[in-house]
């Protein structure tokens, strides 16, 4: 082998490869759209994220209403549950 062909394999104890650095991000391609009814924003609304107060006002009874929750497998509170017969007195 030629002395060219040494200099480009990397003897196995030296340092590790430098990382590859990643690609600049890209500009978002469309503009910003409110939640509730999909409408573009302007980029100064006052009632940022939303396009209107009528449509923060809907959001915020659909949170406080129940609208947006997460499903689970638990028994909600106040409900009585099952002990199972292992803590039942006799």
């Amino acid at each position: 082998m030629s002395p060219a062909a040494d200099e480009s394999e990397d003897p196995p104890g030296d340092a590790p490869p430098e990382p590859v650095p990643l690609p600049p991000r890209r500009a978002r391609a469309r503009a910003a759209a409110c939640p509730v009814c999909g409408k573009p924003l302007a980029a100064a609304a006052p009632t940022r994220p939303f396009c209107s107060r009528r449509c923060a006002d809907l959001d915020l009874h659909r949170w406080l209403s129940g609208g947006y929750r997460v499903e689970t497998e638990e028994a909600p509170e106040g409900e009585a549950t099952d002990p199972g017969p292992s803590s039942r007195s006799r």
